[in-house]
């Protein structure tokens, strides 16, 4: 038994010596520490703790396993991290372990450190372990890494100004773009807060700015007699908002010097219309101090882009400035002012302004289609294109002004028109022929002016296969011109369209925006927008347009002008721009130069020009001996204000009502329509009224009386017409039986055009109001059928430069007087006169208004009612021509009795009609007053039933105070007719 205890005792001593010794070979120290090779770390100024990036941490494979065993085993250090070492001369920073058993580590500074000084900091460290028992032998050391750590820098300098004072001296009435230049400095390491990012002047309301790079200038022109010296304190800001420590004194003394520029000129000038050409400078001279001048330049610029298209132009329609310009015939407006006869740009917005040219806006939504037969299918070549243009930069996308393209399935361009990429583009494809060879099929420009938001003037001269465009009057050749094969032949329709190109979506998937059309209304298949204004877009087959008729048509009727005196002609150079809204002057003689800029002068030639300001700029530039610019002369600005013309009141007048027989309506000459017809233009002027000389004293107390009013005066005018409209009132005319007809070789020989349809007649054409007068007196109206006819109503209208001015509307009103045929008679003595009529054939109003029932005039009457009629009219007859001669017996007995009242014709006519003969001559029409007072007299008799102009000249005349008998007497000889032929 006690045997066995000492085995198991062996045993136990065995397996501890065994433990023991295995704990004894782990104890070696076998592995080196490991650490990153690299580490990168930021520090502050302030601030010692260093970022690194990676976390400083070493490893070693020595470190021992933990078990998890009951019984308890001692660990060794072996495997720990005692520490690191930073190797380096001078080195700011330490490295400490936090935890040996993980190897975690950090590095910090020693001192404070300073960005100023030293921005960066770069050494080595090393990690070692603990080594091997208890006194640390045969310790490991890991490799050396590198450490570059950056000091980041605080805002803790401010600006610091590099003078403590600055000083300059300018001279007086000059704007200099730097007078001096301030500079501060920042001591700070860092680009952030050693920058100084503005600079600020801090005395208040003074003329003068500083930059953000120390610069000062003025802000105005200096004034010697207003301050002498500006004295500024001036600040600086880091861009850490640090502001300087201390600010810095500007000392700015005004130096007063001579002025050189021009003098004697009014900002303001005045030009009233119709005055001719007047003198822009006419005391103005150039100062130049008494410097040696060797030569002078001044450039004239008169603006007038704001101005219709560009300058004040004659805003006639498109086809009359053609026509005036002595273009060929033939031409058709495409971008006509909506009228009757030209309906399809009535959707289209437009400037509205009657002051200027009507141009039309497309904004990339709207276009419209030209209808059938306004231009041919196939142009004839040579052809010409010209139109007005403004458009600025746009989309990549084509933009098309003028297309020709299939109506439906194939939608193949003909010829078209289009900008794209501020190119212009015609494209002009050819009809098939018996060679299908490439030909010519695009041509290509590349213009500035088809993108600068202005107004420029376009005309091309196609005679294939070249093609000639001019531009404001120059010409360009195109740069590109593609080729392509002619179209096949085919029997579609073409459309042509106005800002879009028509596109058939039938049967086709088709991506085009559908827009509704300003001129139909429907649905309309576009694409290819134009965005941008046009105006005066015209097309002319069989005729090149000549460069003088381009050059007229772009001419402006204002701009600069220069008279040279003889003396001064070969001293001064003058040059003018195309459109004399820019003049140069060049010389070396000052007083010379002075002449002529005394003699530049503005011209307007328009009888009625736009009113609005014109600004003038004057630049100048003088050089002395040196062939520099020796001294500085301000720019002139000024502007010429054209003054509102007196607009001229347009007035219709003539007979306007008026009846005639049913007979003349049927004839082959009609009835003229303003036989009488006066058009009278005038204005209407403020002048003072005149004074008698022994009123002269009590008059001038008056002069400044409010209550003196000045006097209004009219005075006629003579200007052209470029329009004069007839329309029909209520129904259209129906061509099948009625027409307004005028003869076509009269309207040709006195240059005008005459275009009708159904709701008129339109003359056109820029002529005299004498030739409109003489032509619109050849008018007729012509009526085939006018058994159920009673009246008919026009009006008249006339214009000047397309529509600014408008006359009154002159309404004319033909009545239509229905007579029934007498029955035949075997005694030729007893057939009625012409001016009896038997009552029931027809209801007639004698004044000429309409009848009252049309169906009345069309009854037939029976036999017994006839015999009836006939005994009865006898009778009544025989007593008419009693009652007659009664009157005309006691004719003047009846005027002095009853003073000059109105006699009034008492018989039984109930079964008679007179008619009284319609062709009296009117002699005047006045307002619609006297003729209601005329209605009023006609009512007082029934036998007064057909009033005249004469009677309307007679009211007017009683008005005026005449006589009560010559009234009578003037009532008393309305009724007439001629009884020389009857018996008694």
């Amino acid at each position: 038994m006690q045997i066995r205890r000492y085995k198991h005792f062996a045993s136990v001593v065995g397996l501890v010596l065994g433990l023991l010794c295995a704990v004894e070979a782990a104890k070696v120290n076998k592995h080196k520490p490991w650490i990153e090779t690299t580490y990168h770390g930021i520090v502050t100024e302030n601030d010692d703790k260093v970022l690194l990036d990676p976390p400083l941490i070493a490893l070693d494979k020595d470190a021992p396993l933990r078990y998890a065993e009951s019984f308890e085993v001692t660990f060794t250090k072996e495997g720990e991290i005692c520490g690191f070492r930073i190797h380096g001369q001078n080195v700011p920073f330490e490295a400490v372990v936090l935890d040996k058993s993980t190897g975690e580590g950090v590095i910090r500074a020693k001192d404070k450190l300073d960005c100023e000084l030293q921005k960066e900091h770069t050494f080595t460290i090393q990690a070692y372990d603990c080594g091997e028992g208890p006194d640390g032998a045969n310790m490991k050391k890991s490799h050396k890494a590198t450490v570059h750590i950056q000091v980041n820098d605080i805002n803790e300098y401010s600006p610091v100004f590099t003078e403590k004072s600055y000083k300059a001296t300018v001279i007086e009435g000059k704007k200099y773009d730097s007078i001096l230049k301030v500079e501060a400095v920042d001591a700070d390491c860092s680009f952030q807060f050693s920058q100084i990012c503005n600079y600020e002047i801090v005395t208040p309301d003074v003329p003068f700015t500083v930059d953000k790079d120390g610069f000062i200038k003025n802000t105005e022109k200096l004034n010697y007699s207003k301050e002498r010296m500006y004295k500024l304190t001036v600040t600086a800001y880091d861009c850490g908002k640090n502001r300087a420590s201390e600010d810095v004194l500007v000392k700015i003394n005004i130096k007063p010097t001579c002025k050189p520029g021009w003098q004697g000129f009014n900002k303001r000038i005045e030009y009233e219309p119709g005055t001719g050409s007047l003198a822009l400078f006419p005391s103005m001279h150039l100062e130049t101090c008494e410097e040696p001048i060797t030569s002078i330049q001044a450039n004239i610029e008169l603006e007038t882009n704001h101005i219709g298209k560009g300058c004040d132009r004659d805003t006639y329609s498109e086809k009359s400035l053609h026509k005036l310009c002595g273009a060929s015939a033939g031409a058709v407006e495409l971008l006509p002012a909506p009228s009757s006869s030209a309906n399809w740009t009535v959707g289209l917005p437009t400037d509205n302004g009657h002051d200027s040219d009507q141009v039309f806006e497309f904004n990339g939504t709207q276009a419209i289609k030209v209808p059938e037969g306004v231009v041919s299918t196939n142009l004839k070549e040579p052809f010409t294109v010209s139109v007005w243009m403004r458009h600025g930069p746009g989309a990549r996308e084509k933009e098309t002004i003028l297309c020709n393209s299939d109506k439906t399935e194939m939608n193949r361009h003909h010829y078209s028109l289009y900008v794209h990429n501020c190119h212009l583009i015609l494209l002009l494809r050819q009809d098939p022929a018996e060679t299908e060879n490439y030909k010519p099929a695009e041509f290509h420009w590349k213009l500035d002016q088809v993108c600068d938001k202005e107004w420029h003037h376009y005309v091309l001269n196609v005679e294939f296969p070249s093609v000639a465009l001019f531009v404001d009057g120059t010409t360009f050749k195109p740069f590109l011109v593609t080729e392509d094969y002619p179209l096949h032949s085919s029997k579609i329709d073409m459309q042509l369209t106005i800002g879009a190109c028509w596109q058939d979506n039938s049967g086709h998937d088709n991506d085009n925006e559908t827009v509704s059309e300003p001129s139909t209304g429907g649905n309309a298949r576009m694409s290819q927008f134009f965005r941008g204004n046009l105006a005066g877009l015209m097309i002319r087959s069989g005729k090149l347009e000549n460069k003088k008729v381009i050059d007229c048509l772009y001419t402006c009727k204002e701009g600069l002008d220069v008279q040279l005196p003889e003396e001064v002609a070969s001293a001064v150079k003058v040059a003018f721009n195309p459109n004399q809204s820019s003049l140069t002057v060049e010389g070396d003689d000052i007083e010379a130069f002075d002449k002529v800029m005394q003699h530049i002068s503005y011209l307007n030639s328009r009888q009625f020009p736009t009113p609005g300001i014109r600004h003038l700029r004057i630049s100048t530039t003088v050089k002395c001996f040196n062939e520099e610019t020796c001294i500085s002369v301000p720019e002139a600005v000024g502007y010429v204000m054209v003054l509102q013309p007196e607009e001229p009141k347009i007035s219709l007048s003539g007979i306007d009502h008026f009846a005639r027989g049913a007979a003349e309506f049927e004839s082959p000459e009609g009835v003229t329509l303003f036989p009488e017809l006066r058009i009278v233009s005038t204005i209407t002027r403020e002048v003072e009224a005149e004074t008698e000389p022994e009123a002269t004293e009590a008059t001038e107390g008056a002069e400044d009386d409010p209550t003196v009013q000045e006097t209004v005066v009219s005075e006629e005018i003579m200007h052209n017409l470029d329009t004069c409209e007839v329309t029909a009132l209520g129904d259209e005319l129906d061509g099948e039986h009625e027409t307004l007809d005028v003869d076509q070789a009269q309207v040709q020989q006195r240059g005008l055009e005459m275009t009708s349809s159904n709701l008129g007649l339109v003359l056109t054409g820029v002529n005299t109001m004498a030739n409109y007068e003489q032509v619109l007196h050849l008018i007729r109206y012509k009526n085939w059928h006018t058994e159920a006819l009673f009246d008919r109503k026009f009006k008249l209208v006339c214009s000047e430069l397309n529509g600014r001015y408008i006359s009154n509307d002159f309404k004319v009103e033909v009545n239509v007087i229905h007579t029934a045929n007498p029955m035949d008679h075997a005694n030729n003595a007893m057939v009625q006169p012409n001016f009896i009529n038997p009552v029931h054939h027809a209801s007639v109003d004698l004044s000429g208004h309409n009848l009252v029932n049309a169906h009345q005039a069309s009854v037939v009457p029976s036999a017994a009612t006839i015999v009836i009629v006939v005994c009865v009219s006898f009778l009544v007859f025989m007593i008419i021509l009693g009652v007659f001669r009664i009157r005309s017996a006691h004719q003047r007995t009846m005027r002095d009795t009853e003073g000059g009242k109105e006699n009034e014709m008492d018989w039984d006519d109930s079964a008679l009609t007179i008619t009284v003969n319609p062709m009296e001559t009117y002699e005047d029409q006045h307002s619609s007053e006297e003729e209601e007072e005329e209605e009023e007299e006609s009512e007082e008799g029934e036998e007064e039933d057909d009033i005249t102009s004469a009677e309307s000249e007679s009211s007017e005349d009683e008005e005026a105070g005449e006589p009560e008998d010559q009234q009578g007497a003037s009532r008393q000889q309305q009724l007439e007719w001629d009884d020389s032929t009857l018996t008694y």
